[in-house]
């Protein structure tokens, strides 16, 4: 099959990305990468199986909890080297003809008649400008989530390499700027992992002005929370894909909780402070504010 207008969604690692995608992936017309595609990936076949078993509900669930969407990394990293882990965001110019022809001989087999949009999802650097050196015709969804949220996630999960410092995390080394601010913060984890955000959403609005606007939809996670039909609408109208009553009916059942404050309960006043004085400018930016008394709380408590 050929690839056609294939649906790439980009965000910050912790942003929402992974209920939207799990969701988004139950559209009867896309194709997505399971688990086979990470444990076979040179056999894609499994993975077209698969994922074209769960259009069967009594499949879907029986094996629904093994055969879910999946970043797949593994695959990626079978053919585009390094794709996974890289020390600064992909870019067109990183791409090389072998790498293009390898990503595109694999994934097209895996199409069908039925499932003929490839549905993929990316987290920490966006890779966008390498991913449409690939696929000249993609469409970009990015899931945007307030700062504060996503540094508290960070410091919540067990993966976040941020606790071995820059050298040994994922967002590359620390610019001077970059290193400044963290020193001034007393090299505080909660300010790393605030700086990570910002790293990552420098790197998206970087990616996002090489690519047609008309191909890149932006979605803030605390509205898709609060209105997930209406997003899923304009999100499949964006990529060109119908609005079916069977995906309404799953929309609509779905369980999709609003984590948009947790950060609030998960961190201490001072910690909030902080997070509210270092990405002040970003969050008014991206549309979050700041709370301007626990900006100067943080700023005298330096």
């Amino acid at each position: 099959m050929k690839i056609t207008k294939p649906i790439v969604i980009v965000g910050t690692g912790r942003c929402g990305s992974t209920v939207f995608h799990r969701l988004l992936a139950l559209h009867s017309q896309v194709m997505w990468l399971s688990p086979l595609s990470e444990l076979y990936p040179d056999k894609p076949a499994y993975n077209r199986w698969a994922v074209s078993a769960m259009g069967n509900p009594l499949l879907r669930r029986m094996l629904g909890n093994k055969i879910r969407p999946s970043e797949s990394y593994k695959f990626w990293d079978r053919y585009a080297y390094g794709f996974s882990e890289p020390c600064r965001d992909l870019v067109r110019t990183d791409v090389t003809a072998r790498v293009k022809q390898q990503v595109r001989a694999a994934i097209a087999p895996m199409l069908t008649s039925r499932r003929n949009r490839l549905l993929v999802k990316i987290t920490a650097w966006p890779r966008i400008g390498f991913l449409n050196e690939i696929f000249e015709d993609a469409r970009f969804v990015h899931i945007k989530r307030d700062g504060r949220a996503v540094a508290s996630s960070l410091l919540h999960v067990h993966f976040w390499r941020g606790w071995y410092g820059p050298q040994g995390w994922r967002s590359g080394m620390l610019s001077p700027e970059d290193q400044a601010t963290w020193e001034s913060y007393d090299r505080s984890f909660v300010a790393l992992a605030g700086i990570e955000w910002q790293i990552q959403m420098r790197a998206m609005e970087a990616a996002r002005r090489a690519v047609d606007p008309a191909r890149f939809l932006e979605v803030k996670y605390e509205s898709y929370c609060e209105h997930p039909m209406e997003t899923y609408r304009q999100v499949l109208d964006f990529a060109e894909l119908p609005v079916t009553p069977a995906f309404e009916r799953q929309i609509r059942a779905a369980s999709i909780r609003d984590m948009s404050q947790r950060w609030r309960d998960d961190l201490t006043p001072a910690q909030q402070a902080l997070l509210d004085d270092l990405l002040h400018d970003d969050l008014i930016r991206y549309g979050y504010g700041g709370s301007e008394a626990t900006r100067l709380q943080a700023a005298a408590g330096r």
